[in-house]
């Protein structure tokens, strides 16, 4: 059976914060439960693995699973939280001998090489169109989304069979098109990066989960899993969401059985 783990739930730096002393910063350093990596998860199938987004915990988040090798990653845009582990993925292609193959939008992987230019020595990329790619089994199609003053990502759509799943890390006001994209999904995984954002909205760049759970009473999907979670976000707090949303922890599950 696929299945989705959560290899990272956190927002653009991560928790702790190196420079926080607030009571989740601590609690992160002690027992841990809202030490966060930066948000990626892994789509395991039978026929490989696909990593969703590469940061700069990738290292961290390898030996976390185990794994001694990567062979495929998609990646939603080029921001340094979703990118900045590609050297690292790249050096370790370069050691075994074996190049690894990253997919997303044509103007992404321009940034990307425009960012780190070596990194075509050692990683295949390849160009995704609106129609997407297949990958053990599942069509997966992207989607421009809003990211607010950071400018746009896109998330993907996964289809297998009756199972419908969404990853959405990075996105905020979106417009009917793009809800459109997330309507009819068994699975949505969603960016929120606090319960609630006191910043102007046109300041940011990712909903909170008082946003989010507007959006989700628009496109009702089954089961929702919050990620991109920063140090505004305690696990360990209740936050009254509706019964079919769970924030996302480090190393979590998601079976992808279809009905």
């Amino acid at each position: 059976m696929d299945e989705l783990i959560f290899l990272g739930t956190g927002d653009s730096m991560g928790v702790p914060r190196v420079y926080c002393d607030c009571e989740i910063c601590q609690e992160a350093r002690t027992t841990g439960v809202n030490r966060r990596y930066r948000s990626s998860v892994m789509l395991r199938t039978r026929e490989g693995d696909l990593l969703i987004d590469c940061g700069p915990d990738w290292v961290a988040q390898m030996e976390h699973l185990g794994e001694r090798f990567m062979k495929t990653a998609l990646i939603t845009h080029a921001h340094f939280d979703h990118i900045a582990g590609m050297p690292e993925w790249a050096d370790a292609c370069r050691w075994t001998g074996e190049k690894g193959d990253v997919y997303s939008p044509p103007e992404v992987l321009d940034t990307i090489c425009d960012q780190f230019p070596w990194l075509p020595r050692q990683l295949q990329f390849h160009p995704i169109t609106a129609e997407g790619i297949l990958f053990g089994g599942w069509t997966i199609e992207p989607h421009l989304m809003c990211h607010g003053k950071n400018g746009t990502s896109y998330a993907y759509r996964l289809t297998k069979g009756d199972m419908r799943v969404g990853y959405c890390s990075d996105a905020i006001n979106l417009d009917p098109d793009q809800k459109r994209f997330l309507i009819n999904l068994d699975i949505l995984i969603l960016g929120t990066n606090f319960y609630y954002e006191e910043a102007d909205f046109h300041s940011r760049s990712v909903y909170d989960m008082v946003e989010a759970m507007e959006l989700l009473q628009e496109i009702q999907p089954r089961r929702v899993y919050f990620t991109h979670m920063g140090h505004g976000v305690d696990l360990q707090a209740n936050y009254e969401l509706p019964n079919q949303v769970t924030l996302a922890r480090t190393g979590m599950q998601i079976q992808l059985d279809q009905h």
